[in-house]
């Protein structure tokens, strides 16, 4: 007997209750992309649900362990041998969802933690079920219906309106008019100037430089990122070394699909950047330099993707102001 026959002997039955789960996860997301999906432009509403995100892998999780239960011996079953199967169906599913370009990376990393959570409670539910019911629990038609019946339901629900501050803030070693000149424009960013930061390893675009049209309320800033990423913001405040706020637009259309995942294109139906401000305060030791931006969120779990969203625009905000800050300071000291 080979190596690879005795391998597939010993876990012919783990290998199936994990292929379990993860086809039926890949059947939901390939459902949902087309007969069942609605659309609000071109992107799948129906993904971005409780639904989906934390049934789906809870019948996942169910169907990988009941499976695992229902073709093992009594005397075989330990908890080590199906505990972690639900991760592992959960965790094929996202390898597929990559590998055919259903998800960006961007996606998985946001969804990985609730779908992982959600496929473990299902797959102790399965033990637990089995532990009173044995071979009379429900399987896998349970375990597909109930998702489909939540999706058919939650459909017919609109997704709630919220809108979120982010707020960071830097202390600069310069004048206030240096700084101010700093970031009523900005001038182009070289990478190096960039410290390294998690967003930009998950794959969300870099700012490169803001440019300023006129001075004053009324002028628009053209904000560029990486990607072909581009915001127009108009100054709706101007007080010179002092305030600096505008509404912003991201420019939906122009951005390719390679830059973002198509559930976390800014612009879209699930988030958006609203407008942003910049706030000079004067202390002893320099500039404290505050920068705020309000974001819109339309999703069936704006809490949970709320965390994400405020992580992503707090990194980049950070990233610009480190940026502000270091030339700020650069040019303080060449003026000495």
């Amino acid at each position: 007997m080979t190596r690879i026959t005795e391998f597939w002997v010993r876990s012919k039955v783990w290998l199936l209750s994990v292929l379990a789960g993860a086809v039926l996860g890949c059947i939901f997301r390939l459902l949902l992309d087309n007969r069942f999906a609605q659309s609000r432009g071109d992107q799948p509403t129906l993904i971005m649900t409780i639904a989906f995100l934390v049934c789906v892998p809870l019948a996942m999780g169910y169907l990988s362990v009941h499976r695992y239960l229902r073709a093992s011996a009594p005397q075989d079953v330990r908890w080590y041998k199906w505990l972690f199967l639900p991760w592992a169906a959960v965790v094929l599913m996202m390898l597929v969802a990559i590998a055919i370009k259903w998800e960006g990376l961007v996606c998985i990393i946001f969804a990985g933690p609730i779908l992982l959570a959600s496929a473990l409670i299902g797959g102790l539910t399965a033990r637990i079920v089995w532990g009173k019911l044995d071979k009379r629990s429900p399987g896998s038609l349970s375990a597909f219906a109930l998702p489909l019946l939540l999706l058919v339901v939650e459909a017919q629900i609109p997704a709630p309106y919220q809108v979120r501050t982010v707020n960071t803030e830097i202390l600069i070693h310069a004048p206030a008019n240096v700084v101010w000149n700093n970031i009523k424009s900005v001038r182009a960013i070289a990478p190096a100037e960039l410290t390294p930061s998690w967003v930009d390893r998950i794959g969300f675009p870099s700012p490169i430089a803001a440019t300023l049209s006129h001075e004053g309320i009324g002028g628009v800033r053209q904000a560029s990122f990486t990607g072909g990423l581009i915001f127009t913001e108009t100054v709706d405040e101007w007080v010179p070394v002092q305030d600096l706020s505008f509404t912003i637009h991201a420019n939906t259309q122009s951005i390719p699909r390679t830059t973002l995942d198509e559930h976390a294109t800014i612009g879209g139906a699930f988030f958006d950047v609203l407008d942003g401000s910049y706030t000079l305060e004067q202390r002893p030791d320099g500039i404290l330099l505050h920068l705020s931006s309000r974001e819109r969120l339309s999703t069936h779990f704006n809490p949970y993707a709320g965390q994400w969203t405020d992580a992503v625009m707090r990194a980049i905000q950070q990233q610009i102001l480190t940026v502000v800050r270091n030339r700020c300071e650069s040019e303080a000291r060449a003026a000495r």
